[in-house]
């Protein structure tokens, strides 16, 4: 199949809580909703629409890759959006780590029941236990044995194709990705052999054996997720606004104590005002010192941040220069 975005073309109208109006048209000086000129979110909210779209409407057996994260938070009211007044037609899935933040289990949990959603969740303790990986151990990271679980869950399950709410801004393995990326039977990214997305054209045909990942969000930065999400009122784990909780520095970062996290001898366990930019397994992903509370206040603070998400709190990110690209030729998301 050809894929193809115009720059301007209407797609069919959607709710949002307040009123009702088209998403499908490109932003320009001239375009309008209701009076109101088309800025750049409603541009990219129209790209990630019509790619969910069109995948949806090409492949057998699409799944959405839900960490309930801010990123697959706003990728899964995209996901509602597009398909409105029906339900979402396809399953969410969430590889659990076992290393969990329990804001981040109950959130997803209330997500799904809300919109009646399929959830279906690959174990990475299972993955253990049936000696497909090697345990790493009380307090290791579990983040890299993950890829093991979901080639799994996207083979049992038959996925043809996933989508992910991954951003180049987040990492230059993540800049090397096209909209949609193509794994080979193995499951593992090739960058070289990617194929190309010149003016919004993409080519999704999936050779046997193959499957795709697609990344409506590629275009996103941080700051326009938070943007987004202000504009759209869309609910996130609490932990991604500024809360007190017991916190060890370990390795330049600050962990948040919990049974995955375990102070190691000689670590000090200060309660700090922290709040999460990313989650993750709790093994590896940091908080940072914040007082930001409300949207407009982290809004703020991600406007003069010039460190991403990722090089800022994910101690996985930290293991080599390559770690990223390392663990997508795995099979990682």
């Amino acid at each position: 199949m050809t894929i193809t975005f115009p720059q301007v073309h209407a797609h069919a109208r959607v709710e949002r809580p307040v009123e009702r109006h088209s998403t499908g048209q490109a932003a320009t000086g001239q375009a309008t909703q209701r009076g109101r000129t088309l800025d750049h979110l409603d541009a990219l909210e129209a790209h990630a629409v019509f790619v969910l779209r069109e995948i949806v409407a090409e492949c057998e057996r699409p799944v959405l890759l839900f960490s309930a994260g801010k990123d697959s938070a706003v990728l899964l009211h995209l996901a509602d959006k597009a398909f409105r007044p029906g339900r979402i037609p396809f399953p969410l899935l969430h590889v659990d780590t076992g290393d969990n933040f329990d804001e981040v289990i109950a959130f997803r949990d209330s997500r799904v029941a809300e919109l009646g959603v399929e959830l279906v969740v690959a174990s990475v303790q299972e993955s253990i236990n049936a000696r497909r990986v090697a345990d790493p151990g009380p307090g290791r990271s579990r983040n890299r044995i993950q890829s093991v679980t979901l080639l799994e869950a996207i083979s049992d399950h038959g996925f043809d194709a996933c989508f992910g709410g991954a951003r180049r801004d987040e990492d230059k393995a993540r800049a090397k990705e096209r909209v949609l990326s193509f794994r080979n039977a193995f499951g593992q990214w090739e960058p070289r052999t990617q194929r190309p997305e010149l003016w919004q054209l993409y080519y999704g045909r999936v050779n046997p054996g193959e499957h795709l990942r697609a990344f409506p969000l590629s275009d996103w930065t941080e700051l326009d997720v938070w943007r987004y999400i202000e504009r759209e009122q869309i609910e996130l784990p609490s932990i991604y606004f500024a809360h007190s909780r017991p916190v060890v520095e370990r390795d330049g970062m600050l962990l948040a104590v919990s049974q995955s996290v375990v102070p190691r001898p000689g670590e000090v366990v200060e309660e700090a005002t922290v709040r999460f930019r990313t989650v993750g397994d709790a093994t590896c992903t940091g908080a940072v010192r914040s007082t930001a509370r409300t949207l407009a206040e982290v809004i703020d603070e991600v406007a003069t941040s010039r460190v991403s998400e990722r090089g800022a709190t994910r101690a996985d990110d930290k293991v080599s220069e390559t770690s990223m690209e390392d663990r997508k030729r795995e099979g990682y998301f």
